[in-house]
């Protein structure tokens, strides 16, 4: 059974996509009949009037954003001419349409991008033991037996069913990662072969040619100007967030994000984040290695269940509306407003936009972020876009906890290494990470149609899930499906078994704490057609192997 079909309007997945763009989150279906051209320059109009798009802003190319909304390029030619007669924008040839007119509304008063905060340093409270040490008392859900499992030697192999036995230990995922295996399908592993060398290099070059001597100094502890700057146009562009550049922070991905948030909110009395579940392993050893406790709350096809994270009492939250993981669902309507109320209640939310840049057959949606900026901690990170070698992120805090952030990444690492944020601020301001986004997700949605077909021909009894957008699908056996292992033991021994066989994958039970159907993630980014069709056929012979149909 697919039931990926459910996650694109219209109840199918065309090669074509959603209408909708990323740029200033336009749909289509918001525009009156007859008028797209008089809707989409009022949309462009207002960007510029409330500082979404500044001046010097490139419009997207008149094909890529027709091709985007589907409509003629005649409609979006009629709108740029119209901004043009306006004197709100002008072509520059090959450099592209670009905004001359100043916006009407005046920024919020903030400090200078350059200009360090005022922060004062006091004590931080004393604690019974250290924030590491202080840790909740482990239930079933917290458990972590492998605190100090030490990593995987050069080149040892580890034997799959000591991996997935058990718990998953700390290092679990560094020791899959040295396995050795012909096909990986791990979910959370961007193709690494598209990254951009060329025009990495070229702005590399043109950063370190007009870099004066004093740039290779101590930097500012939020990060570049340049980038904190190419981040908060990128937001305001693509996710409908706006924010001064003096209010984001770089870090080096989410990761940082997690440690520093546990620390501020630690501080200010915060000791408990829900996460969702089935959710990230990955966000849960985070939380539990900084002594945060994070009761689960279970997640169905709307998302986050709301009514069951206000039974939890947490006061705040972790979660990925855009694109849930592992399970693919976008937060729905009806559910992102009975959150914004439970945080207008007094909840922090920690939004991590995970994935939302891969879309595929659904329109975009807002950041939560957007919609109640004093609530909400905004996450993001070029590591599935580009590299997670390249380890650079950002957060965005609300007002009141902004200085304790700062504070945090101060004293974490004075602040991160400053070339690669200055050449990705280049790649952003340049379009050049527009146009790379574009590029992955021709191949990915040719991927991962080729990981459907595979499914529905090796795996024919399982359930596909979050197929819309994303790297990875989620796929479930139905209840009858446990073979001979039974229970929740049936996914870990389909993994074991695919790893015997040269296949790595993730069970589904490591992201779950709450009873969930078993079932796998499998990553399909970083793969060839070809080679993701051998992957899922080998995993369909393993779980026939142990009796799954």
């Amino acid at each position: 059974m697919d039931r990926s079909k459910d996650d694109a309007p219209g109840g199918s997945i065309t090669a074509a996509g959603t209408p909708g763009a990323d740029f200033l989150q336009l749909d289509v279906r918001d525009a009156p009949r007859g008028g797209l051209a008089d809707w989409l320059a009022g949309r462009l109009r207002d960007a510029i009037a409330d500082g979404r798009l500044p001046v010097g802003a490139r419009l997207p190319a008149t094909r890529t954003l027709a091709a985007d909304l589907r409509v003629s390029r005649g409609v979006v030619t009629e709108a740029y001419r119209r901004l043009v007669d306006d004197g709100h924008v002008a072509g520059r040839g090959r450099a592209g349409t670009v905004v001359v007119a100043a916006p009407l509304t005046a920024a919020p008063p903030s400090a200078s991008p350059s200009a360090s905060p005022s922060v004062s340093v006091t004590a931080r409270p004393a604690a019974p033991a250290s924030l590491r040490d202080a840790r909740p008392d482990r239930g079933p859900g917290n458990r972590n037996p492998a605190d100090g499992a030490r990593p995987p030697e050069p080149g040892e192999r580890p034997a799959p069913a000591a991996l997935f036995h058990g718990e998953p230990a700390r290092n679990v995922f560094d020791t899959l990662r040295a396995a050795p295996a012909r096909v990986d399908l791990s979910p959370g592993l961007p193709d690494l072969t598209a990254f951009p060398r060329t025009a990495w290099l070229r702005a590399e070059r043109a950063v370190l040619t007009t870099l004066p001597a004093s740039g290779l100094g101590y930097g500012d502890p939020r990060g570049a100007p340049e980038l904190r700057t190419a981040v908060a146009a990128w937001l305001a562009r693509n996710r409908g967030v706006r924010a001064d550049p003096a209010d984001i922070v770089i870090t080096t991905g989410t990761a940082q994000v997690i440690g520093l948030l546990a620390r501020v909110l630690h501080d200010a009395g915060t000791g408990t984040v829900a996460i969702e579940d089935p959710g990230s392993l990955g966000t849960r050893q985070h939380l539990d290695y900084w002594g945060t406790a994070h009761p689960p709350v279970p997640v169905d096809a709307d998302g986050i269940r709301v009514d069951r994270l206000r039974a939890s009492g947490a006061p705040a939250v972790l979660l990925t509306p855009a694109h849930q993981f592992p399970t693919g669902a976008v937060l729905s309507g009806p559910r992102r407003r009975a959150l914004m109320d439970w945080a207008r209640d007094g909840g922090l939310i920690i939004e991590d936009d995970y994935d939302a840049e891969h879309r595929y057959d659904r329109p975009p949606v807002p950041a939560l972020r957007s919609m109640l900026a004093d609530r909400v901690f905004y996450a993001g990170s070029v590591s599935k876009l580009l590299a997670p070698a390249l380890r650079t992120g950002w957060l965005l805090p609300p007002p009141a906890h902004r200085d304790a952030v700062v504070d945090a990444k101060r004293c974490s690492d004075l602040g991160g290494a400053v070339l690669p944020q200055l050449v990705l601020a280049r790649l952003m301001e340049s379009g050049e990470l527009e146009r790379q986004l574009r590029f992955l997700r021709r191949r990915h949605r040719a991927r991962r149609d080729a990981m459907i077909r595979a499914i529905a021909e090796h795996l024919p009894s399982a359930t596909v899930h979050g197929a819309a957008a994303g790297l990875h699908l989620t796929v479930t056996f139905a209840d009858g499906d446990t073979g001979e292992q039974g229970g929740d033991a049936v996914d870990r021994a389909v993994a074991a078994a695919a790893l015997e066989r040269g296949v790595k994958t993730h069970p589904l039970s490591w992201h779950c704490r709450l009873p969930h159907p078993p079932g796998l993630v499998l990553g399909y980014a970083a793969g060839t057609p070809a080679r993701i069709a051998d992957g899922v056929a080998t995993i369909g012979r393993a779980a026939r192997a142990l009796g799954l149909p």
